[in-house]
Parts: structure tokens; C-alpha cells; sequence
């Protein structure tokens, strides 16, 4: 009789669960996530722009994508199979614990289904979660001598700075050997935002900022008591409108008493994954205990800024509690129940993720022709029909003179460029020759619109960097097919 593969099937069931939304026809529009179909390939994109390159290698690789197939469907292609990915790894990672059947279920369950994906989902940082999905599978991959599958998975993770820097973390934490030329991939995959960060001035994390984005409760009576538990859970996103009802309702407190679970299986966890959880939870947790210090860090040491948004660090601890779900065998059917009822409502809270109809001026993108714009009268941020918040999808079919100022509570955390400030006031000036040394050549003024004799800004740097980041994987296949081949005439000895 053959024995039926839960595992599949229960991975697929989750899967369809929380993605059902993307089935739907138009383009990805919540919150950071603005993803249209063609999206253009320009400076900002390739993180070379204005702004810190937080999207960098993504917008880019995206606009290139978009040229030979939709960008808002290659995004949802690449969603799914990290979602894959991820329940392989987790099984992978399962088997190095010896789990049981419910026991691997567990582990699939807590590492598609969790606080931390849910919450990052809502927030649109769709490609954040593609690297929290891939972080069991390099784990996993490390651990058993897989170095090419991990170094595969590192590159896909690394689609975004916050994701190449955890993938980095996780792959040199658990590889057998080969720690140096991992740590030289992982480079090379962060250096489509690594170089632009040393290169372009700006960036600075201000106290503000960081107090912004520090964890939040989650339904919890008492602010830091609230964010504790939060956290312990992998929840705590900062932004109250991208949490589930369900953690509100005192669900929230059901990821504690799995976090006290599975802390009596830590001796099954390897070391290097205990390691991680705790740099992770540590991190997560300073803002919250200790915020002075959080505070005085990120605002004084370069590039710190990157991790002001402390409740991500939660991730790292998901390969920790992967393996220690694995790890049971009598209460794993009630550590598979815990996962689920920390977010019991995720199909109906991530409704928002469908796919909306974006209108967009083709007629003033043709006419810019790839040439910077100034929108005068435009704002980083807009309102879907609904009225939830998205990025003005001009930003991204357009090469736009960013702003990224913030407000956040009525609060200025982010100031706008410099680039920006000085356009504008060129503009109130009517001075179209300063506009023209700024690299500015359309602008766009309550429907008027003002060309210059700037010409489209250099892509050259954002392209080199993209196209040394998509060589990545072509390295490690061939290498691997190296490998194989050098090891056929020793397999076929008699």
C-alpha cells in the first residue's frame, strides 16, 4: 500500500491559504508594495537613486523582468516558489532532527505560517518574506554539506538588503566548511545595495526614526510588556494597521506559550541556530528594554539604519524553532495546533494582498522618456480606492527626483533628499537651468508639465551591479555541474 506524503499536501494547503489572493488578475499594490507590470528601469530602481537602496537588487531585477513578462506576476511566481522552498527546507531541516510525521508537519507549518510572514505580508514587504521563507532551507542546506543548494538559496533571498544580510547570517552560521567563499557570495549578492551605500552620501538614522519603528504590542496590557510578548511570538510589526485582528484578541499570547514549548526541546536545536535565535530575539528585544542603547547604536553607526525596523530580526529565529517543532514526538500534534492559532485568521486578514487595477499617465510616461522627474505636487505615499495606503505608482513608472520623506504619527522620522529640496526650490525659483544641473528634465506641476535640457540620468553603475547580482546563480550552477563532472569517472569505477 503506498504511504500517502503529507508533507506536499499540507505545504500546499498552507500555501494556497495565504497566497489566494495573488490568483487574482491586476497589479500588487499595499502598503511598500507597489509592484505594476512594467515598472521602470531607473536609477532609484537599480538603487542608485536618491534614496538609500532599501530595494535593491528587487525594483530593479523587477523592471528588467517587466520588459519580457508582467512584473506584478513574476513577483507572485517568485513568492510561490520560496513559499515551496520553504516547506522544502523545513522538511530538509526536519529530517536532520529525526522527526515523525506530525513533527515535520509542525515545522512546515511554523515556517510558512507565523506572526512574522502574516504581519510582513500586510506591510507588502513581499520580498522580505521570501528570505524569511529560504532562511530554514539554508539552514538546512548548511547543515547537511548542501554548499551549492545554500548558496542558491542565499542569492534568491537576497532580493532586498534585510534579506541578504539575514541569508548571509544564517548561511555562514550553519555551512560545514567553505565559511570563506560563502561569506564571498553572500557579499557579491549584497553588493547591488552595498556599493551605492558607500558611495552616496545620506542615509542617517535620526532618534525619531528609530523610536517609530521600534516594536509594538500586540494586544497586550502595557506597552514594553506588550512588545515583549510580541516579539517572543515573531510578531510586533510597528504598524498597527498591518496586524491580524486575531493578534488583538489575545491570540497573540498563544505564540508565548509555544516559545515556552518549544524552549524544552532547546537541547535538540544545533548550536549555531540557538545562536541566531538569540541574536535575533536579543535585537528585536533591545528597543524595547533598552531603547536608550538601540537608540544611541543605530544613530551613530553607519549603515544601523538598516535594522531600525527592530521586529524583523524575529526571523532569525526561525530556523531555531523550525528545528525544535521537528524535535517532538508526543506533543507535536499540539506545537502544529499552537502555529496555526497564532494567526488564526490569516486567510481573511491577508484579503488585502488582492491585486488592484492601477491607473497610470502612459502619456507622461512616454513623454519622459526616462528622463528624471519632478512631481510637484506629488507625494511619496497615496490611497487605494479603499483608502489603504500605497506608493504612488508613479514612483515606479517613472525615474521621479525622490523625496522619502516620512511622516509617521504626525512625526517627521524621515527628512526628504537633498536632490529633492533643492529641485523645489529651483522650481519656485523658475529656474530651469538650476533644475537642468540637478539632472532634472520634466517637471510636472498640477497637470503642467516643464521640460528641461537634462538628459535621462547614467544607469550604468545600478546596471553593472544588477547584471554582477543575476551572474550569481549561473556561478553556482556551474560550478555544482563542475563538481558533478569531476565526480562521474570516480562513480564509475568498477
Amino acid at each position: 500500500m503506498t504511504r500517502i506524503r503529507w508533507s506536499p499536501l499540507w505545504a500546499g494547503l498552507l500555501i494556497v491559504a495565504l497566497l489566494w489572493p495573488l490568483t487574482l488578475p491586476g497589479e500588487l499594490a499595499l502598503r511598500d508594495m507597489l509592484v505594476p507590470d512594467s515598472p521602470a528601469l531607473s536609477a532609484g530602481a537599480l538603487g542608485t537613486g536618491d534614496l538609500p537602496a532599501r530595494n535593491a537588487p528587487q525594483d530593479g531585477f523587477l523592471a528588467l523582468a517587466g520588459t519580457v513578462l508582467p512584473a506584478s506576476w513574476v513577483a507572485r511566481l517568485m513568492l510561490l516558489g520560496a513559499a515551496v522552498a520553504g516547506a522544502w527546507g523545513a522538511v530538509l531541516l526536519a529530517r536532520t532532527r529525526q522527526a515523525g510525521q506530525v513533527a515535520t508537519l509542525a515545522a512546515v507549518t511554523l515556517t510558512l505560517w507565523n506572526p512574522a510572514v502574516v504581519e510582513r505580508l500586510l506591510q507588502g514587504h513581499w520580498s522580505l518574506v521570501i528570505a524569511a521563507w529560504l532562511l530554514p532551507l539554508i539552514a538546512a542546506a548548511g547543515l547537511t554539506g548542501r554548499t551549492y543548494l545554500q548558496w542558491g538559496a542565499v542569492w534568491a533571498a537576497s532580493l532586498t538588503p534585510t534579506g541578504g544580510l539575514f541569508a548571509l547570517l544564517t548561511a555562514l552560521a550553519t555551512a560545514r566548511g567553505r565559511r570563506l567563499p560563502t561569506a564571498l557570495l553572500g557579499l557579491v549578492c549584497c553588493l547591488p545595495w552595498l556599493v551605492p551605500g558607500l558611495l552616496l552620501a545620506g542615509g542617517e538614522t535620526g532618534a525619531a526614526s528609530v523610536a517609530a519603528f521600534a516594536p509594538r504590542a500586540e494586544g497586550w496590557p502595557g506597552e514594553s510588556a506588550g512588545a515583549v510578548v510580541s516579539v517572543l511570538g515573531l510578531g510586533g510589526i510597528w504598524n498597527a494597521d498591518a496586524v491580524p485582528q486575531s493578534r488583538s484578541l489575545g491570540f497573540a499570547l498563544v505564540g508565548v506559550v509555544l516559545f515556552i514549548l518549544l524552549l524544552t526541546r532547546v537541547r535538540h536545536v544545533p548550536v549555531p541556530l540557538l545562536v541566531l535565535a538569540g541574536v535575533g530575539l536579543g535585537g528585536a528585544l533591545l528597543p524595547v528594554l533598552l531603547p536608550t542603547l538601540w537608540t544611541a547604536a543605530l544613530t551613530s553607526l553607519p549603515g544601523a539604519g538598516l535594522l531600525r525596523d527592530a521586529s524583523k530580526l524575529t526571523l532569525l529565529a526561525v530556523p531555531a524553532w523550525v528545528a525544535a517543532a521537528a524535535s517532538f514526538h508526543r506533543w507535536a500534534g499540539l506545537v502544529l495546533v499552537l502555529a496555526l492559532l497564532q494567526v488564526p485568521d490569516a486567510p481573511r486578514a491577508l484579503a488585502p494582498l488582492t491585486p488592484q487595477e492601477i491607473p497610470v499617465d502612459e502619456a507622461l510616461v512616454e513623454r519622459a522618456a526616462g528622463r528624471d522627474v519632478l512631481l510637484v505636487d506629488g507625494t511619496p505615499l497615496t490611497l487605494r480606492p479603499d483608502g489603504t495606503v500605497i506608493v504612488e505608482p508613479l514612483t515606479k513608472v517613472l525615474s521621479t527626483v525622490e523625496s522619502g520623506a516620512l511622516v509617521v504619527d504626525g512625526v517627521l522620522v524621515d527628512p526628504p533628499s537633498p536632490r529633492w529640496t533643492a529641485a523645489m526650490s529651483a522650481w519656485e525659483d523658475h529656474d530651469l537651468g538650476r533644475l537642468a544641473e540637478l539632472g532634472v528634465g520634466v517637471v510636472v506641476d498640477d497637470g503642467q508639465i516643464t521640460e528641461t535640457t537634462a538628459p535621462p540620468r547614467s544607469r550604468a553603475l545600478g546596471l553593472s551591479l544588477l547584471a554582477v547580482w543575476l551572474t550569481v546563480p549561473l556561478l553556482v550552477a556551474g560550478l555544482r555541474l563542475r563538481r558533478d563532472r569531476a565526480a562521474a569517472p570516480r562513480n564509475a569505477r568498477p
